[in-house]
């Protein structure tokens, strides 16, 4: 058995070889490691946010992988782009895993065609995205960051947008406009503040929103009824622009949009403009159609909405232990027992024991 690891500057090949050869070995399996290169982590991002808007295909994968993938059986990655072409070249490939939660950089459609099973890490982040959720939620409504900002500028501030309207969390109504493992987490969070949980997931039945104490609604009703909105859905073809301006100016003047998932699932004109208007109370933001975030911005003339650099998801133990969790699940796949995270489970009908590889 052979493996290709290919890293990056966020988890290098060397801590994604660790995990292979940790729980690997044991097929006699060598591990040959590589890295897609950019100069920092700024470099990463962009080229990350390219694929995640264009496909795979939009950036090269690392020079000499397409050379070394030819004779692998398991690519593991991370932001690195597995592209059509990747397959195509790989002989013997029959497994390709990525340590994010997102599948925006593999190819599901082309490892499906060529009967590779793909693999990534639902939930990963979850913890870490569902507690920056929560903390932007009490950073915009309590004032928490102007106020920090103004006390490094010499300023003792005690107004703000808001001061009329400042809450308490109690009782208030949180919707949540998706409910993977981000929003199962944040209603569990959100019940700790005694807040009253609402969702919208169209994927998920009643029942297993019940068995969160939250209650299923439309998402008019959400938008309507909320006193803070936070967005959790996966960006799709059909999840594109769902939070329109009908649904912003239906909200009620005092809530508060927070939105740490993707920034396509917005349409931004019409949010600033809400904001701008004072039709909604305030709004917070990790992630943006631009990234970074050009400066002079529109969002930055703003005194209701707190921005944050696409921090959400970052934390030591979202990264570090992201290869583990991945092959731990591939490896329940070559032993015989059922994986977690195959995207395409449609080819482990056919899937070759190890033993026979």
């Amino acid at each position: 058995m052979k493996v290709l690891v290919v890293g990056d500057a966020m988890i290098p090949g060397k801590e994604i070889s660790a995990a292979a050869e940790k729980y690997f070995s044991k097929y006699g399996a060598t591990v040959e490691v590589m890295d897609w290169k950019t100069k920092d982590k700024v470099e990463l991002q962009n080229r990350r946010i390219n694929v995640e808007k264009n496909g795979p295909a939009a950036e090269a994968p690392p020079a000499g992988m397409m050379q070394k993938v030819a004779d692998a059986d398991i690519l593991l990655v991370h932001y690195t782009p597995v592209a059509r072409g990747v397959f195509e070249a790989a002989k013997r490939l029959k497994i390709v895993g990525t340590c994010r939660a997102g599948l925006e950089n593999l190819d599901v459609q082309a490892a499906t065609d060529h009967n590779v099973a793909a693999f990534n890490i639902m939930g990963r982040n979850a913890e870490a995205v569902s507690d920056f959720a929560m903390g932007l939620m009490l950073a915009e409504a309590r004032n928490i960051a102007r106020s920090h900002a103004a006390l490094k500028q010499g300023k003792w501030m005690k107004e703000f947008s808001n001061v009329a309207t400042i809450p308490n969390m109690r009782e208030k109504t949180i919707g949540l406009v998706g409910f993977g493992y981000v929003g199962q987490l944040m209603a569990q969070k959100a019940k700790g503040f005694k807040m009253n949980v609402l969702v919208y997931d169209p994927y998920v039945p009643d029942k297993a929103i019940l068995q969160h104490g939250a209650k299923k609604e439309t998402i008019e009703t959400i938008f309507k009824v909320s006193d803070f909105v936070s967005i959790h859905a996966r960006l799709t073809d059909a999840t594109k622009g769902l939070i329109n301006a009908n649904l912003i100016n239906s909200m009620k003047p005092t809530s508060y949009l927070i939105n740490t998932a993707r920034a396509g699932l917005i349409v931004h004109e019409a949010l600033y403009k809400a904001l701008k208007e004072k039709r909604i109370c305030g709004a917070a933001l990790d992630v943006f159609e631009t990234e970074p975030l050009p400066g002079g911005h529109l969002l930055m003339t703003l005194d209701n909405v707190t921005i944050t650099s696409h921090l959400a998801g970052t934390t030591v133990e979202s990264l570090t232990d992201s290869p583990r969790l991945l092959v731990e699940d591939i490896d329940l796949l070559l032993s015989g027992k059922t994986p977690c995270w195959v995207k395409n489970t449609e080819v482990l009908t056919g899937f070759v024991p190890v033993e026979k590889w």
